[in-house]
């Protein structure tokens, strides 16, 4: 009875082996079927990238995911404290005001203004040779490692809302 319990066993044992193993081809296959497609050679490159090569399109997503709600949940907490820290003062600056503690000198405000905007004016034409490399490289960037990158904006927003 304990012999044919073991048989049975390793049989069920093998059988959810192979399919475990059919399911890893066909998203193996539906990855692969991706990546011949026009529009995924368009949009993201021929190679999807280093990472596609090393680990699983679910390892993939779950290292975005995580990372990304790591990242979204600190963004929270920190852009509160600094939010609640740039009010509170704004807020003591502005009963000092009307304490008469502090005199503001609104015609040199006004004045410092319109400078700063001029000046914003003149440089918006032109971007930074930094900024452009540094768009170009993220935008490689992404396209090279799309499923990470989908599980970090995902995560991230999960991690904004939690």
């Amino acid at each position: 009875m304990a012999s044919e319990d073991t048989v049975v066993h390793s049989k069920m044992a093998n059988r959810d082996k192979e399919l475990e193993e059919e399911i890893y081809e066909k998203v193996v296959d539906l990855t692969e079927y991706a990546k011949r497609q026009r529009w995924w050679n368009r949009l993201f490159g021929k190679n999807s990238g280093p990472l596609a090569e090393k680990y699983s399109v679910a390892t993939q997503l779950a290292i975005g995911g995580v990372s990304g709600w790591c990242a979204g949940y600190l963004f929270q907490k920190v852009g509160k404290v600094a939010a609640t820290s740039v009010g509170g003062g704004l807020l003591l600056l502005q009963i000092a005001n009307n304490s008469g503690y502090i005199q503001v000198d609104w015609k040199r405000v006004e004045k410092d203004v319109n400078k700063a905007k001029k000046q914003i004016k003149k440089g918006t034409n032109q971007a930074g040779p930094e900024i452009n490399t540094f768009v170009e490289k993220s935008t490689v960037f992404v396209k090279k490692n799309i499923v990470v990158t989908s599980g970090f904006i995902g995560g991230f927003l999960l991690g904004l809302a939690s």
